[in-house]
């Protein structure tokens, strides 16, 4: 377990983390997400000992990171898959972690096996391409088989394959009751991986709840339909209560409904349905809503920007 307790980092004026507590729980995978510059590496780093923090506390299983005893043991992390002597091979890389942390020489073995690096174990780390950095560094988190792991854009540069593996490695890992603490921008790979969801936004914390709620609370759920009978639908409901948008193309959409009720309705009045569809927007809606007011890097684009089409014509109370 990670616990963070009013954790704060300042370089000089500039706040990169601003009294941040959360605590990373055992037996689930935890996706750590925020726009760029929102402070996620310096958070984690602090986590690790890499940078000490201005004020606030971050424990690992209750001890911090500087007085743990064979550190890789307690926590396995992949910040960096950069971090490495290109000269060595990945077998000579690895072993050096191992005898620094009195690992057994098989356990090196073990992790190549793991990560699908044994064929090239003996060759040099500096011709590895991402991807194979990639899997040398999560090889490297592994080998003291610890209870906590943290991992930082683990899937960049792996190719689909690799991105199914890491995801299923992560889930099993958690499945075993180990804390599991992973950072990315790839939000579809996100919400197939992470339970749960820590995020900040200029230093900040701004959400720590599961997946599902996340979602709900940073989001529209609305129904969406289609049907041959539109103005004889829309009498119906709005004598019911429910208020429609007609979007366009024919297309009607509920803001607070379910599906259920709408159905029941149009099955009464023997209303003829196309399309009767429940519609909950990604991790990535979500997460843009959420976030809008804390990015601090702006992308613009100078293509003009077309009129929205669509009348937004609603109807009822």
């Amino acid at each position: 377990m990670i616990e963070l307790e009013g954790l704060t980092k300042r370089y000089g004026e500039k706040v990169a983390v601003n009294n941040l507590t959360f605590t990373v729980r055992p037996g689930i995978v935890t996706g750590f997400l925020g726009p760029n510059g929102a402070g996620k590496s310096t958070t984690m780093r602090m986590m690790l000992g890499l940078d000490r923090p201005t004020a606030g506390d971050v424990r690992i299983d209750g001890t911090h990171y500087d007085q743990l005893k064979d550190p890789l043991k307690y926590i396995g992390a992949l910040l960096d898959a950069k971090a490495m002597h290109g000269g060595r091979s990945a077998f000579n890389h690895l072993l050096c972690l191992a005898q620094s942390n009195g690992i057994p020489k098989s356990r090196v073995h073990e992790v190549l096996d793991t990560v699908g690096l044994t064929s090239v174990a003996k060759k040099k780390a500096k011709g590895f391409s991402l991807g194979m950095g990639q899997r040398l560094g999560i090889a490297g988190a592994l080998l003291g088989d610890p209870r906590i792991l943290m991992f930082d854009e683990p899937v960049n540069g792996l190719d689909p394959e690799g991105i199914h593996w890491i995801r299923n490695l992560m889930k099993s890992l958690a499945a075993q009751g180990r804390t599991i603490f992973v950072s990315s921008h790839l939000m579809s790979e996100m919400a197939l991986t992470a339970d749960h969801l820590v995020v900040i936004g200029q230093g900040r914390l701004l959400a720590d709840t599961s997946m599902a709620d996340f979602i709900a609370r940073n989001s529209r759920s609305y129904v969406r339909i289609r049907t041959p009978q539109r103005e004889r639908l829309l009498d119906v409901l709005y004598g019911a209560g429910v208020t429609v948008v007609e979007s366009g193309s024919g297309v009607l959409e509920v803001d607070g409904s379910k599906s259920e009720r709408i159905g029941e309705l149009a099955a009464q009045h023997q209303i003829v349905l196309h399309e009767l569809s429940p519609q909950q927007a990604s991790l990535e809606e979500a997460f843009m809503q959420l976030t809008a007011e804390s990015v601090e890097y702006h992308a613009h684009s100078d293509a003009p920007q077309e009129e929205p089409w669509g009348n937004g014509w609603n109807r009822g109370a």
